[in-house]
């Protein structure tokens, strides 16, 4: 069975992310190449809602993955080599250095991301903040 790369920061799962794993799913073993969280401060400047172990943990009761690694922000061939990966699968924003041969591009899923869920979520705060409460 081929043996195929997801990689991603996960910091909050969303429907686009199980789209994707399940897809790569359908080509082969899933292994997802799970970002640091040193390397998430570093590449996009703010510490993740959940660390890298409690990500690693919700990843791996999906259905669709086998197994993850942790992983640099970007991944090369070496990488891939390294972990036996046949193919890594990406939405169409990629910037892996990844040859053709190894690569499928997917299209991303309209209207969602993680950081439109964090507006999404700081928006639900402030209007909660600003709520009254409830009385029983």
């Amino acid at each position: 069975m081929k043996r195929i790369m997801v990689d991603m920061s996960a910091t909050l799962i969303h429907h686009g992310h199980i789209r994707l794993l399940k897809a790569a799913s359908e080509l082969g073993r899933v292994i997802v190449a799970l970002t640091t969280d040193d390397e998430i401060e570093q590449n996009k400047g703010y510490t993740p809602e959940l660390s890298y172990a409690e990500r690693a943990e919700v990843l791996l009761s999906i259905r669709y993955v086998d197994e993850v690694v942790p992983s640099p922000w970007l991944l090369d061939e070496a990488f891939l080599d390294v972990h036996s990966i046949d193919l890594l699968v990406h939405g169409s924003d990629n910037s892996n250095p990844i040859s053709e041969q190894r690569m499928v591009l997917l299209p991303r899923t309209e209207g969602v991301s993680s950081s439109a869920l964090r507006e999404r979520a700081a928006l639900a705060l402030r209007q909660a903040a600003g709520a009254k409460p409830t009385t029983s």
